[in-house]
């Protein structure tokens, strides 16, 4: 039987955050301002990788809110980015809508529908995924047809991230980047690697709207068990089995069979091995790189989500993994 491999740190726990009161009061003071009653409780969110505040909102009244505030700069376009996505998407997409945002001393503010819910447990429980994988089935079909105003603003196509972002074996195998720290076994098989990442444009390639960063920390389960998915800064058109693909990554670490899982989205032949390669390239280097300064646990997120996809395409492959660690 195949062991569990678990993170460092739980998914609901990763972020540093400022805390509600290191906000300037201005921004502070504009934020209650479109609250309907006083403020009662500020509760900062515990998951994520940003390093911008992130809560949830309690007025004395009742009233519930989700708050998202940075400095202007790239994560306050990425919620800017957010609030647009977020606006258009379709019913049939279990999210967080926007209730308003506004700008105030040099920040911006982002203000969704507050869900009550969860960040899901690693292991996966099976009602959890089974919950995650309905939510993401009704999303990935009403996003078949994109909205338009989405299209008009223009989504990155996935098969050109995958060869501009995605593609960092084959880098490693032209000599342009070193590799990443890795077990022998794995650069043993440097060119295959290559090949399948550079197969996997053709195969990942649709019309469809994919979330673009569908992984355990932006899914909530909510008090009756449904799934919700957050963080909707990253979309691109593709096909819906490259996204079940990342999402099922910490499912295979916990010891679900997520190739039985993986059937129902019917991937082409070598699609799920593609997108095995590139996501665990992509993920490896950016352990090995310059940690940042948004949370220290980015790294090890990184260095284990790249380590389980590559030991689930050995896996599939047959490769021998005698001297891979968790």
């Amino acid at each position: 039987m195949r062991p569990v491999s678990l993170p460092e740190i739980r998914y609901g726990a990763t972020a540093v955050r400022p805390d509600w009161s290191d906000l300037p009061a201005a921004v502070r003071t504009a934020i209650v301002g479109r609250l309907d009653a006083p403020l009662a409780r500020a509760t900062a969110a515990g998951g994520g990788f940003t390093s911008a505040y992130a809560g949830l909102l309690e007025t004395a009244s009742g009233a519930r809110a989700f708050v998202k505030v940075a400095p202007f700069g790239n994560t306050a376009s990425a919620y800017a980015r957010e609030a647009f996505i977020t606006s258009e998407l379709p019913a049939g997409v279990r999210a967080a809508r926007p209730l308003w945002t506004l700008e105030e001393s040099g920040h911006f503010v982002l203000c969704l529908e507050a869900v009550a819910g969860r960040v899901p447990d690693l292991p996966w429980s099976h009602p959890d995924l089974e919950s995650t994988l309905v939510t993401w089935r009704a999303a990935a079909t009403a996003l078949s047809r994109p909205p338009a105003a989405l299209l008009a603003a223009g989504l990155p196509r996935l098969p050109d991230l995958i060869r501009d972002e995605l593609s960092w074996w084959s880098e490693i195998a032209a000599g342009r980047v070193p590799a990443p720290p890795v077990p022998p076994w794995a650069l043993s098989h440097l060119d295959e690697l290559a090949t399948l990442e550079q197969r996997l444009p053709g195969l990942a390639a649709g019309a469809g709207m994919l979330h673009g960063d569908l992984r355990i920390d932006n899914v909530l389960i909510d008090d009756t068990g449904s799934a919700w998915l957050c963080d909707w800064t990253w979309p691109c058109l593709g096909a819906p089995w490259f996204d079940t693909v990342t999402l099922l990554v910490t499912a295979w670490a916990g010891g679900a069979d997520a190739d039985r899982l993986l059937d129902a989205w019917e991937p082409p032949d070598g699609g799920v091995d593609g997108a095995l390669a590139a996501m665990s390239g992509y993920w490896l280097v950016r352990a090995a790189g310059d940690p940042g300064t948004a949370s220290p646990h980015a790294s090890q997120h990184h260095r284990f989500s790249g380590t389980q996809a590559l030991t689930w395409l050995a896996a599939r492959r047959g490769w021998s993994t005698s001297q891979i660690t968790s």
